[in-house]
């Protein structure tokens, strides 16, 4: 395992980490996650991700007692949440988005949850339209002078509100934002490698990517439909099932899929690992987030860094070329 600097922090992060959305709680109790971070740990990934709106909070509860049964040194691993969404079915107003009530509120439950002192790293899960940027940053900032957090960063925000946040923290002398993070994969490149560009150029922010794998797209498995416990036929990810293979867009994302299948298997490797390697070619990405519903899945996903010296500028090139 190879590790890499969170933008211009001094925090080196594991080049693959693991997160819990959609798995944890509904398919991944605390029993089989003990043995997902046991394995995670033994192959050194150092980071391990989550959200306040994982399961309205339960899968923050799974990944808590998990780690703490492994009573791993807390200074040899680093754990993230997310503010937005709130952990509760059907929140008050009080209970989300990103003003400095809920921003905090969440920051101290998160801790709770995941049974840790501090967060190293917070997310704003989404930008908020009815929060004034300047009102979060200086949440964040607050949260990160009472040693609650050690750095905190975007999701999904636009660049022009990422940049906003930077210059406000730069102007007002507050800890800006260190990291965004995005969805980047093979089938969802152009906000990373276009939007976000100046941002990595100007500012040296990092990047915590999710789903490489396309939410399972780009291991193959929907070329033929939607399998029996994928993350597409679960309940409450129906739109992700329409999203993957129903709409139009999802038939020509599949057939992007089926373009690169025999890129895989010249190279003797599977599509997953290959997709997930190639992430890892992109020097902007800090860490690529591993989601996974079982060891043997996870345990594959993590060869992908011995597919990293097979991809050839030859092979790059295929990859991309529609």
């Amino acid at each position: 395992m190879q590790y890499r600097k969170l933008g211009n922090s001094g925090l080196k992060l594991s080049e693959l980490s693991f997160g819990s959305w959609v798995t944890f709680n509904k398919q991944v109790d605390t029993r089989l996650a003990e043995r997902m971070f046991g394995l995670c740990f033994d192959a050194g990934i150092n980071f391990f991700d989550n959200a306040e709106g994982y399961e309205a909070g339960e899968s923050e509860k799974v990944m808590g007692k998990a780690l703490k049964s492994l009573a791993q040194p807390r200074d040899s691993y680093c754990v993230s949440s997310k503010v937005f969404f709130g952990a509760t079915a059907n929140p008050k107003p009080t209970q989300l988005g990103l003003s400095r009530k809920h921003v905090t509120e969440a920051c101290h439950q998160a801790m709770k949850r995941l049974k840790v002192d501090y967060l190293d790293l917070y997310f704003c899960h989404r930008a908020d339209p009815d929060t004034p940027i300047g009102e979060t940053v200086w949440a964040m900032h607050n949260l990160v002078t009472q040693g609650k957090v050690l750095y905190w960063g975007t999701s999904e925000w636009a660049a022009n509100e990422i940049a906003e946040a930077y210059e406000f923290a730069d102007k007002n002398h507050l800890t800006p934002p260190t990291m965004e993070q995005p969805q980047y994969n093979l089938l969802d490149r152009e906000r990373f490698e276009v939007e976000y560009a100046p941002l990595f150029d100007q500012y040296g922010m990092g990047s915590t990517i999710w789903s490489p794998l396309a939410s399972g797209a780009l291991t193959g498995k929907y070329l033929k439909g939607i399998p029996e416990g994928s993350r597409a036929s679960l309940q409450g990810y129906e739109w992700l099932k329409k999203h993957m293979v129903e709409s139009d867009r999802g038939q020509e994302r599949m057939k992007t899929v089926a373009r690169l299948v025999p890129i895989a298997e010249e190279l003797s490797t599977s599509l997953s690992r290959l997709a997930i390697a190639w992430c890892l070619l992109n020097p902007n990405v800090s860490t690529a987030i591993l989601g996974a519903s079982s060891v043997e899945q996870l345990a594959d996903n993590l060869k992908a860094v011995d597919v990293v010296p097979l991809l050839t500028e030859e092979v790059r090139v295929k990859l991309i070329t529609d």
